[in-house]
């Protein structure tokens, strides 16, 4: 009678065991934490992470459950790199150049003076050598890095009075990012990095007189040509800077190889989600920019001039002494003048011959 009882029970719980298997199964998920460096909702960064977000959580078909917190949310705007190398969060979305105190040659990752356009960036990392360097540069602090895209050719910035020559410049506050503001410091600017929830308070309380922050999309939702009309195109420092996807190492270790196909895909798709709707949004935005008041022009040629000359001059000290940089230095160069030449060849000069078919 036991036997009977003990066979009939076992044949029960064989049967029932594929049911309660396969739920458990289907419903394990992966929950992860995402710091951005902007702020939530911000036109093509903000959204732009959170939109990365739910990507990885669609095409895992809920397998990636990643909980999106903006820039200051968790932590501060400029604390991305360090939260993911923590572990204080497991990924992030940022501008390589917010954490090049911590790695100096995370600037080639995003942008330099003069440097590689949104197009020639990309080109470089997936088919160069530079993500096998920018894997490299990351590895000691635990973090993988993806390029996610970037906003195109930025602008020179707002200004509150015209600068018609070289000495109006001289004794300037500015808000500027990256290798831009070693430049701006050599033309006499005093330059600081305010955070972007607070640069259009910076310019409406004469903290700083001038200000630069991404182009048209970005800057006009600031309001910045409310408080600072003069607006000059484009930037020197930013011809076409990158956006990353950060995930912690270990995370990124324990995926498996179809997650880790999925997360870098994702990147992929929001990388080319993100340029196309940053041109598009700063073309239509700047047709707009007169009808504000703004006052939108190149800026002047000794400025240019000037420019240039202390742009080399950053840029060949910037590596000294980070045998990082020094190493990735050498070939990003190289890289340029190879790109500069094929530009001027193509682009540069469809561009003029459409602009004759046009009349603009």
């Amino acid at each position: 009678m036991q036997r009977r009882e003990f066979l009939k029970a076992a044949a029960v719980t064989a049967a029932a065991s594929p049911v309660l298997a396969a739920p458990a199964l289907a419903q394990a998920t992966l929950n992860l934490k995402l710091v951005g460096g902007f702020p939530r909702g911000f036109p093509g960064v903000g959204t732009g992470a959170e939109k990365l977000a739910r990507r990885i959580e669609g095409m895992s078909d809920g397998k990636v459950k990643i909980t999106y917190y903006g820039g200051g949310e968790l932590v501060p705007p400029f604390e991305v790199f360090s939260a993911v190398s923590s572990g204080a969060a497991d990924m992030g979305h940022t501008a390589p150049y917010f954490h090049v105190g911590k790695v100096r040659s995370a600037m080639y990752f995003t942008t330099v003076p003069y440097g590689l356009d949104q197009t020639e960036l990309s080109g470089w990392i997936a088919f160069g050598g530079g993500q096998a360097l920018w894997d490299e540069a990351y590895a000691p602090f635990g973090v993988k890095s993806f390029y996610a895209g970037g906003s195109g050719a930025q602008a020179g910035g707002w200004f509150k009075k015209p600068i018609e020559k070289l000495d109006d410049l001289a004794g300037l506050k500015m808000r500027i990012a990256g290798l831009g503001g070693d430049v701006m410091r050599k033309l006499g600017v005093n330059t600081v990095l305010t955070p972007p929830p607070e640069i259009y308070q910076a310019l409406q309380s004469g903290v700083v007189d001038a200000a630069e922050f991404v182009g048209p999309w970005n800057d006009v939702a600031l309001g910045l040509y409310k408080v600072a009309p003069y607006y000059y195109l484009p930037a020197f420092h930013e011809p076409g800077p990158a956006l990353e996807m950060l995930v912690n190492q270990t995370v990124w270790g324990n995926l498996s190889p179809t997650l880790q196909a999925i997360f870098a895909s994702a990147a992929k798709a929001q990388a080319e989600e993100t340029i196309a709707e940053f041109r598009y949004n700063n073309t239509r935005v700047l047709a707009d920019l007169t009808s504000k008041g703004a006052k939108v022009s190149a800026f002047p040629d000794d400025v240019v001039a000037a420019l240039g000359k202390a742009s080399r001059e950053v840029l060949d000290a910037f590596p000294k002494g980070d045998p990082m940089a020094e190493k990735i230095h050498g070939a990003y160069v190289d890289y340029i003048r190879l790109c500069a030449a094929y530009t001027s060849a193509m682009e540069g000069r469809m561009y003029r011959d459409r602009s004759a078919v046009w009349g603009v």
